[in-house]
């Protein structure tokens, strides 16, 4: 099935077009500053040169029009698109499992916007508007929500009053779920089942892990949002939660104030001084930069600590496998997780850890007691699945 995927946020637009059959990606692009000044789209097709293209882009309206404009221009006949696939961040309690997309469901992304504002009401907004361009086209919604939903209740569960906890919904919802089921799928095949009890590392500037039991997610790190868990780029992860009245009361800052900080301005951009980006802050500490070097250790640390916490829920694992932006670029970021877990007999083989390639790969020893893995993560191509899946019925 030719499927086109869309990933909508407050002022960007992220598409790919690709076949689920043969997994080729025709084109696939970016919408960005949209609503402000500046604002263009880049483009890419299969063996082609990327483009940027400065266009006016006031809405998310004529995003979508420019994205199918563009396709057409380049020679894909969008007439062939069978589908429309959404990334949606938060399901909130209507989306254990993707959904095609009804008047009903898009009114339940609304619904559960307040539990992350900046992307679901964009999101749900690309949907009507795709809903409305192509009527002849089915649209699925795939939540970032919907692999955690299922996990343990003991692991969901916040220790708050029930009554406030089902009033309001509270309870462990994670994210990037699209990415850890991927990685568990992927890392099935390659190992041939011969995988039953993964950690699931997506890190990124974004990042969780993920306890995965023979294909049944067990606990994930991101909560109620995605600013709990792992240190991240520009995120502080797990804080204690009386953190946020302290801010308030005694610095004299606003609630919207405390959570601009702990959400844009903390994290690794914090503890460096210098960048969110581990690849600023890696070249910081070659220099010999302290707070550099500290936001590293602390990201080793913090990160092989929840691993830990993650195998717990496991009773053990025999399995992790590292993805997305850091995960699977950063050979420095492995290693230094690593040796913090050689207590539970983890072995890398720094020559393999060294090695780049875009196919899953083995980097422990032979040796290791736990197999660890390098896993390139691929979110559109489980999303395209969804949408084959649930269109073809």
């Amino acid at each position: 099935m030719n499927v086109l995927v869309i990933n909508a946020g407050s002022s960007s637009l992220k598409y790919q077009l690709l076949d689920t059959r043969t997994r080729e990606v025709y084109a696939k692009g970016n919408c960005e500053r949209i609503g402000i000044d500046g604002s263009f789209v880049g483009h890419e097709e299969r063996g082609g040169e990327k483009q940027k293209l400065e266009v006016a882009l006031p809405d998310h309206k004529t995003a979508v029009k420019h994205v199918f404009q563009i396709l057409d221009e380049a020679g894909f006949d969008t007439s062939k698109i069978e589908g429309i696939g959404h990334r949606v961040v938060q399901g909130g309690w209507y989306f254990p499992e993707s959904k095609v997309v009804t008047d009903e469901t898009l009114g339940w992304v609304r619904e559960v916007a307040p539990l992350a504002p900046l992307h679901n009401y964009a999101e749900a907004d690309v949907i009507e508007i795709c809903r409305d361009m192509f009527p002849s086209i089915g649209n699925v919604i795939v939540a970032d929500t919907s692999f955690h939903y299922n996990i343990p209740e003991k692991a969901w569960r916040y220790a708050l009053p029930r009554d406030v906890v089902d009033r309001l919904h509270i309870r462990k919802y994670g994210a990037h779920g699209t990415s850890h089921r991927y990685i568990w799928r992927t890392t099935s095949q390659f190992l041939n089942g011969g995988v039953h009890k993964l950690v699931s590392c997506h890190l990124g500037s974004g990042a969780s892990l993920a306890a995965i039991q023979d294909g049944r997610d067990m606990d994930t790190t991101m909560g109620l949002t995605p600013l709990d868990g792992l240190i991240m780029g520009t995120r502080c992860g797990t804080i204690d939660p009386a953190t946020v009245c302290y801010l308030v009361r005694e610095g004299g800052y606003t609630v919207d104030e405390v959570d601009t900080m702990m959400n844009k301005q903390a994290g690794l951009l914090a503890l460096s001084g210098v960048s969110s980006d581990s690849r600023d802050i890696e070249a910081g500490a070659e220099r010999g930069d302290a707070n550099c070097r500290m936001a590293l250790e602390m990201f080793y640390y913090r990160t092989s600590q929840l691993i830990a916490e993650m195998a717990q829920s496991m009773h053990g694992f025999d399995a992790m496998a590292f993805s997305a932006g850091i995960g699977e670029n950063s050979a420095e970021m492995r290693l230094g997780v690593a040796k913090e877990l050689e207590w539970l007999g983890v072995q890398i083989d720094e020559g393999a850890n060294e090695v780049r390639s875009d196919e899953p790969r083995v980097i422990s020893t032979p040796d290791s007691k736990v197999k660890v893995l390098v896993v390139p993560t691929n979110e559109e191509y489980m999303i395209a699945l969804d949408v084959e899946e649930l269109l073809s019925k």
